[in-house]
């Protein structure tokens, strides 16, 4: 059985409406710091996330640097990352990393 191949990584930054300053703050810092691509803040929960997100898309490289650097800074917000492989459910089921609690994502909606 041939492995997937990782094009990359999403990290999903999640927060509330308490900590919306946070996250946004460690998303501006993270793309600052490893030039990672920062997606919207949404306020709202959005595809199989449960919370309100922002996504940090990085590449292998990125990644092996913003995983830990987001493990050390992320003051109690929950992270969850994934690799991109082209198969979002297994990405998002199987393979799945989390810095904090693990929160049940709706994965009805990747198939």
């Amino acid at each position: 059985m041939t492995e997937p191949e990782i094009t990359g990584y999403h990290a999903h930054v999640y927060f509330d409406a308490e900590s919306v300053g946070q996250a946004r703050a460690l998303c501006e810092a993270a793309r600052d710091r490893f030039g990672v691509e920062m997606g919207r803040v949404h306020e709202k929960p959005v595809g199989p996330h449960p919370m309100w997100s922002c996504q940090l898309a990085a590449t292998s490289a990125q990644f092996a640097d913003l995983l830990p650097w987001l493990a050390l800074n992320r003051a109690g917000l929950i992270v969850f990352a994934h690799p991109e492989t082209g198969d979002p459910l297994a990405d998002h089921r199987d393979h799945g990393i989390w810095l904090g609690t693990g929160l049940e994502l709706d994965l009805s909606i990747l198939g």
